[in-house]
């Protein structure tokens, strides 16, 4: 096997499986403004309590409540002591929250290419090896 086999299999390898990363972490971004009421926002947080959808973004220590500014079923308006953000971004971590779907795939071509690089130097070398003896 060539140095030029593994290169064309580990780049098929890469164009293959880079435009899958995301799909295993896909999800739906979701925040204060899809719910209605603070019990079904608390329910989407109580799934995964490390709130990827930064729903406990209120000012001060997270403290494990949901969007408190959401009213609560069975009262009427909201009881909130800070207003509604209306126009701009609520501050935070801004953006994703982790690499992008590109970012993945280019970081797996690397590593999937230099692992290549490594095994197909590895069996360059014993071959030469073998034949010298």
């Amino acid at each position: 096997m060539g140095i030029r086999t593994t290169l064309i299999g580990t780049a098929a390898l890469v164009m293959a499986t880079g435009p899958l990363t995301g799909v295993a972490h896909a999800q739906t971004d979701l925040d204060c403004r899809d719910f209605v009421h603070q019990e079904d926002a608390q329910a989407v947080y109580d799934r995964d309590i490390s709130d990827p959808n930064r729903l406990d973004e209120d000012q001060g220590p997270d403290d494990g409540i949901a969007c408190e500014v959401l009213p609560r079923r069975g009262t009427t308006g909201l009881t909130a002591a800070t207003p509604l953000p209306t126009l701009g971004v609520q501050g935070g971590a801004g953006g994703s929250t982790g690499p992008a779907d590109l970012e993945r795939a280019l970081g797996v071509a690397l590593a999937l290419g230099a692992l290549g690089l490594t095994v197909g130097y590895a069996v360059r070398r014993r071959r030469r090896g073998l034949r010298g003896s």
